[in-house]
């Protein structure tokens, strides 16, 4: 079986309705992973944090990190971000996409995307 674009996000984000409007426009097969669904493991986010450094995956503009007491916004190790995203998934920026051919996306940029991410027939959703 191919290897399918996997966008990671919570369902009600303006941000990922955008991107699956953008994948499902051009026909991107994709499959969508809701992290309060369906949870978010830690081994994932370690591994995502090695390869694009765990800043870039915390959302500081949003109003869960707003609600963080200041001992909690002052993380400084991978292992204390990931165990705070882990807590609180809402925290963990969005969409993260695992591209079919391998590489790493966060944030929605169309330019972005249409480099990564190639039409296919749609998988049923």
């Amino acid at each position: 079986m191919d290897k399918v674009t996997v966008i990671y996000g919570i369902k009600n984000c303006d941000t990922m309705k955008k991107s699956i409007a953008w994948l499902t426009e051009r026909g991107a097969a994709y499959r969508f992973h809701d992290y309060r669904k369906d949870g978010i493991t830690s081994g994932k986010l370690h591994d995502w944090s090695k390869a694009l450094g765990w800043k870039t995956l915390i959302n500081t503009r949003g109003t869960t990190w707003r609600k963080l007491s200041p001992e909690q916004q002052a993380i400084d190790t991978q292992s204390a971000a990931v165990q705070l995203m882990l807590e609180n998934p809402s925290l963990i920026k969005r969409p993260v996409v695992e591209t079919a051919s391998g590489h790493l996306l966060v944030g929605f940029d169309p330019q972005l995307f249409a480099s990564f991410i190639k039409p296919s027939e749609p998988e049923d959703q």
